[in-house]
């Protein structure tokens, strides 16, 4: 962590399904200090989401100017969090994420405000999308790498590709890779050939082609049984088999999703964004890392023009 220094201008908490993740910001957008923990949504009992905040952030409310603002983003604005924060749709601005904020009268914080998601429905196509917590990190990486425009990759259970036009998210698309290797790894037919959570790099490599080259969306789902093939031929082992399908399914994300870009900054944890990094080389598209502590640097963003 930064040594302190500046103003603190936001107390700011990036509130997922899993984890909690609070922040001190300074006037610089940079968190200056910092609590983490395992209080996601899933872990607030009895709808306390109050006393579950107010529990992270006290630290930080005796020594905070009076009025400092509390905002939130991520699912703790989801129908199934503390307050729904209905969704923007695209184009979706900073200044239409701060003017869109829910609102919450608390007894021991004053107002808390939430960032809403964002939408993509577009009747003509048939389209139709959601994001909630990832336009946060999107607005930081904009501000920490000082972009306009680009092609963004937030990886994870269900991975995020956003595109940015001139500071604007201008669409978007949501691909299950993180759920559906998870779901085959754990309880089809290929678990019983994943017996080791080792990570092959080379099997992981191997898998990333085979992605990368098919050639319809279709050919996904034979490509999965072919990992059982390659298994009962004695091509791939059980030590490397989840290696293997991790990079088929990243592979054949990137084959859709990036088709055509010429750059992708990639949002996301080190070990995570170095498999995405990777398989971005081997797909000859250009790539680069957003810096730690994005959703801070949004949170920051939208802050600074909250009405």
């Amino acid at each position: 962590m930064r040594a302190r220094r500046g103003r603190f201008v936001l107390i700011g908490v990036d509130w997922g399904t899993t984890s909690l993740r609070a922040y001190l910001i300074g006037d610089d957008g940079w968190p200056v200090d910092r609590v983490e923990g395992r209080q996601g949504l899933l872990n607030v009992t009895d709808g306390d989401f109050e006393g579950v905040l107010q529990r992270a952030v006290s630290g930080w409310l005796a020594d905070a100017p009076a009025g400092t603002p509390i905002l939130l983003s991520g699912m703790v604005g989801s129908r199934q969090g503390w307050v729904e924060a209905p969704y923007v749709s695209v184009p979706a601005t900073a200044a239409a994420l701060a003017a869109n904020c829910a609102e919450i009268a608390t007894s021991s914080m004053g107002r808390v405000r939430i960032v809403p998601g964002v939408l993509l429905d577009d009747a003509a196509s048939g389209r139709a999308d959601v994001m909630r917590g990832e336009e946060t990190e999107i607005m930081g990486a904009l501000a920490a790498l000082g972009l306009s425009d680009g092609t963004f990759v937030l990886p994870g259970t269900h991975s995020k590709w956003v595109t940015v036009s001139a500071g604007v998210i201008t669409d978007f698309s949501t691909y299950m890779t993180g759920e559906i290797f998870a779901a085959m790894r754990d309880h089809t037919i290929l678990s019983r050939m994943m017996k080791s959570e080792g990570d092959d790099a080379a099997a992981y490599a191997d898998g990333v082609g085979t992605g990368l080259a098919l050639s319809g969306p279709g050919e996904l789902l034979s490509a999965l049984f072919g990992v059982r093939v390659r298994g009962l031929l004695g091509r791939l082992s059980e030590a490397s088999s989840a290696s293997f399908l991790s990079g088929l399914l990243i592979g054949a994300e990137i084959a859709s999703a990036a088709a055509g870009r010429a750059e992708v900054v990639i949002v996301a944890a080190p070990g995570l964004a170095e498999r995405y990094r990777s398989a971005l080389a081997t797909a000859g598209i250009a790539n680069r890392l957003a810096p730690p502590d994005t959703a801070a640097q949004g949170l920051a963003r939208i802050a600074a023009q909250l009405p």
